[in-house]
């Protein structure tokens, strides 16, 4: 059985930590942020877990 190909568009936008949980950047964070207010920007700035089917579907596609 041949080996899964990696998803390299997902594999460029999502991390796996050493712990296994799959971590992304926020969405909303690259233009206009001029109109979103300080707090919003700075929640925006940290990353985000997935969690659940989808963190387990990523993973597949990541081949782990």
């Amino acid at each position: 059985m041949p080996k899964i190909k990696t998803h390299k568009g997902l594999a460029k936008r999502v991390k796996i930590t050493a712990g296994g949980k799959v971590k992304h950047a926020k969405p909303f964070k690259s233009h206009l942020m001029s109109t979103k207010n300080a707090k919003r920007c700075r929640r925006l700035r940290k990353k985000a877990l997935i969690t659940g089917v989808r963190a387990r579907t990523i993973k597949r596609l990541l081949g782990q």
